[in-house]
């Protein structure tokens, strides 16, 4: 009997050794042949799957995807297709800076949007407000929407990647309920994991409960029956508000103080946030309506080209929006930054929280001083993830070798994505300069030609400029071995990250 257990355990063991190396192996042909992928995001995985055999093939099934799964690929092309664009042709300007044609072409190509005139574009923020207090512009940008929900008539559309049940959360929600009370119809859209404290709680069903329409995206993706076809932490990252098909938001701010309670410790929290009339407001309203048409499939399909025509200003700039996700083909939001970079003649600036830019960006950037840009990039000092952090870092030396100027900003988690070109092109929104905002994250961007309202973006910069420690490149080669080993370690494996 003892030599047929053992027979048998044997026996068990070699086929499970085979089985597992059957999967080891397959695991490891997908990532080469998975579509949407840099080289580098291949090798990475390759050597991940290699070295750290059973951790590395679990981490490939829950992260290696860029796929959301079929069903709702289905959904949001069906969506995109039905859902009407804004009728823009007529607002799209005679003429535009040749500087910047070439970067609304690009932009146009991802969603088919068209640069529109005549809109109206302000940097919210308190003027009380000082550098040294930037937390006042935070307030009073989420006070204006609050103003703009009281006075709306038709409609209030909300898309938050973070909404929190705090001060600046709870006023914007009970501005939601009151205006759903008086007849104005609201729909709330918010990721499922971003906003998981606010969903379920006792404002979200005090919204429910004034006939607010409430969607939580992408709440299905961790179920098991994903991790074949889906990876797990794919999110709706964009930020989006539409009022009455006039007004619209845009820019890095969720639904929160910017005491950010969930991660105090590095708050305050800066942010950045546009509000915007005429034509534009009809593509952020697009962009909304294919996602909240793909989660519900409620008829709204034309109502980003809805008459009345949207008002057009007369001393008005031209602005664009476009989103991109992990359903838009290429490179899209990439080639968008990339595209920036290299339009700068003169000067570039960027804010940008999370840096973790594949090959083509980083390259761009390190090109720009060489061509003569006065290039300056804003990081926040301390960052609430720590492997960014390093993997941001791992970038410094290329960066400042280069010429690009390097500089850390001490009082608070700089979360502003702002980039600006020559005073004149400006790209402001949700996305980060990283791979899940580049390749996996639904973002969304507005690009702005205009010297007025560049002017007050540029301004905004300087100010975290004015409180930001330079970092030179003696100090980065002065760091010790270990970190950075540690670093550049975080920073081969920026392509999975």
């Amino acid at each position: 009997m003892g030599w047929l257990l053992g027979w048998l355990f044997s026996d068990i063991r070699t086929i499970s050794t085979w089985v597992l190396f059957g999967v080891h192996l397959a695991t490891m042909m997908l990532a080469i042949v998975r579509p949407n992928r840099t080289p580098a995001a291949r090798v990475a995985w390759v050597a991940v799957i290699t070295f750290l055999p059973l951790l590395g093939v679990i981490a490939y099934w829950l992260f290696g995807q860029t796929s959301i799964g079929r069903d709702r690929i289905r959904n949001l092309s069906s969506a995109e297709a039905r859902t009407g664009r804004p009728n823009d042709v007529a607002y799209v300007p005679t003429s535009i800076d040749p500087q910047a044609a070439a970067q609304f072409d690009l932009c146009r190509s991802i969603n088919g949007l068209h640069p529109v005139s005549g809109n109206r574009i302000v940097l919210l923020g308190d003027p009380d407000a000082t550098d040294e207090n930037p937390a006042l512009n935070s307030n009073a940008a989420l006070d204006a929407l609050i103003r703009d929900i009281d006075k709306a008539e038709h409609h209030v559309h909300l898309g938050f990647y973070i909404w929190l049940d705090d001060s600046n959360g709870g006023k914007v929600a009970d501005a939601v309920t009151f205006a759903a009370r008086r007849g104005v119809q609201c729909r709330v859209l918010v990721d499922a994991l971003g906003s998981r404290a606010l969903i379920g709680g006792p404002r979200w069903r005090q919204m429910s409960k004034a006939g607010v329409k409430l969607v939580a995206t992408l709440n299905d993706i961790p179920r098991l029956g994903h991790l074949a076809v889906a990876r797990v932490d794919l999110r709706n990252h964009r930020k989006i508000a539409v009022i009455d098909n006039r007004i619209a938001y845009c820019g890095s701010q969720n639904c929160a103080d910017p005491d950010f309670r969930i991660k105090a410790k590095y708050a305050p929290w800066v942010d950045i946030l546009l509000r915007c009339e005429g034509p534009i407001a009809r593509q952020a309203q697009y962009l909304f309506l294919c996602t909240w048409i793909a989660e519900t499939g409620e008829g709204l399909e034309g109502l980003a080209a809805a008459e009345p025509a949207p008002e057009s200003f007369q001393s008005g700039c031209v602005a664009q929006m476009y989103g991109t996700g992990p359903t838009t083909s290429g490179n899209a939001m990439s080639d968008s930054f990339v595209g920036a970079i290299y339009a700068a003649r003169k000067e570039l600036t960027i804010t940008t929280p999370y840096f973790v830019p594949d090959e083509a960006v980083l390259r761009a950037l390190c090109a720009a001083p060489r061509r003569g840009v006065d290039t300056t990039i804003i990081f926040p000092a301390r960052n609430d993830s720590w492997l960014v952090e390093r993997s941001a870092r791992s970038c410094y030396k290329d960066l400042l070798s280069n010429g690009v100027h390097v500089y850390e900003y001490t009082l608070g988690l700089l979360h502003a994505k702002s980039m600006t070109i020559d005073g004149k092109i400006a790209l402001v929104g949700s996305a980060n300069i990283d791979r899940r905002s580049m390749q996996l994250n639904f973002e969304n961007n507005l690009l702005i030609a205009d010297e007025n309202v560049i002017a007050t973006i540029c301004t905004r910069q300087h100010g975290y400029l004015s409180v930001s420690r330079p970092v030179s490149i003696d100090t980065v080669k002065a760091w010790p071995f270990h970190a950075r080993l540690v670093q550049n370690a975080v920073g081969m494996m920026a392509p999975v990250l």
